[in-house]
């Protein structure tokens, strides 16, 4: 049997993890007689990369997989003992947990397993954590919540869960498969991504360190891939879907705000732009113009925004009315003929009102008399 390591892989309260190591000749008359529990997952060892790294992470927290023990080798013999195995052994398989992505005949992606999301991730083909995350996803995002007291209905699981892929696996999947992010030379590189991160993690050419030390330097980095994992997990659960939520009722009570059904107010600030996109695609492509919100928690400070053609982009579907523009309080006041104007920004992507009404009122005057 092999030797067996506990090592704490993160600050999270979990039951202590084992580390099974293979320290000879694959081929010796030792190893073919060699046995291990079936309650292992399996990896290559040597050099290891973000996406295995994350694969092992995310198993462990897997209520199927969180006792399990861990087997890095490359002995087919001992691989094919473990319960699952990822990222080795030139087979993709989920009957047996088998989840390969090196062998040629591997073309899946994100799209072409989990068909019920539509084919909105393209065509980038997983890796190995993208494969763990497409099958388990679910229900290690459930298993991980527990720990923060959160549980999510089935929309929501499966908004978030789609948004993990986007936000976070994809990127590892890309990179791990040599996929550039646009054609041509980039005018720099990125060099602090996370794969890159986990790299570093790994021996450089002038270290001489033991299989064991790696195995060890492999659980340093599995603690920190999974650390940042979590995060995304809490952010997309806690933060960015409860945003997602009042967006939504902002949409659907839109009419009692304009007739127009062009304007929207949001009850609470929140992040709202990326939101915005999916849920007018949800009311049958309706096109929001301006957002209206309470810009400070204050009763005086009430806001007025453009919605962008994109994302983050400040050219707009429809400007704040260009006569305003870099115009401040009484000015403001004048020539809006608005009671209550602190300002409207010198580009009229986003202006400011006193009052609710009085940021509602700049909105529709906008919306209507631009000239």
């Amino acid at each position: 049997m092999f030797s067996i390591k506990n090592i704490v892989i993160n600050s999270i309260k979990r039951p202590t993890l084992s580390l099974l190591s293979s320290r000879m000749s694959a081929t010796s008359p030792e190893a073919k007689k060699m046995k291990i529990a079936s309650n292992t997952i399996g990896t290559h060892s040597g050099t290891f990369h973000c996406d295995e790294v994350l694969a092992v992470f995310m198993l462990r927290n897997h209520p199927e997989f969180k006792s399990h023990g861990l087997l890095r080798s490359r002995d087919q013999s001992l691989l094919d003992q473990c319960d699952i195995v990822v990222d080795v052994g030139a087979v993709y398989d989920p009957s047996k947990k088998r989840y390969d992505h090196h062998q040629s005949t591997f073309q899946e992606t994100f799209s072409s397993i989990r068909s019920d999301f539509g084919d909105k991730f393209g065509n980038i083909r997983l890796s190995s954590a993208g494969l763990v995350y497409v099958h388990y996803g679910e229900k290690i995002i459930t298993e991980v919540l527990k720990q923060f007291d959160t549980t999510l209905t089935d929309n929501q699981l499966k908004s978030v869960f789609s948004k993990i892929y986007s936000g976070f696996i994809q990127e590892i999947d890309a990179i791990d498969n040599g996929v550039p992010q646009f054609d041509g030379e980039p005018k720099y590189r990125v060099n602090s991504h996370l794969s890159s991160r986990v790299k570093s993690f790994n021996p450089d050419w002038m270290d001489d360190k033991t299989p064991q030390e790696i195995d060890e330097a492999f659980e340093e980095a599995v603690k920190y891939v999974g650390n940042e994992f979590i995060e995304k997990i809490k952010f997309f659960a806690l933060s960015w879907l409860p945003a997602r939520k009042i967006v939504e009722e902002a949409v659907q009570n839109r009419l009692n705000v304009h007739d127009s059904g062009s304007i929207i107010e949001l009850h609470r600030f929140c992040p709202w732009q990326e939101h915005l996109r999916d849920i007018e695609k949800d009311h049958g492509n309706v096109e929001i113009k301006f957002v209206i919100f309470n810009g400070g928690g204050r009763d005086n400070d009430f806001r007025v925004q453009a919605v962008p053609v994109e994302q983050g982009s400040f050219v707009c579907r429809k400007f704040i009315n260009k006569k305003w523009f870099g115009l401040r309080d009484e000015e403001l006041e004048k020539v809006s003929g608005i009671k209550g104007g602190k300002f409207v920004h010198a580009t009229g992507f986003i202006g400011g009102n006193h009052t609710r009404d009085g940021a509602l009122e700049m909105a529709i005057k906008s919306l209507v008399d631009d000239e």
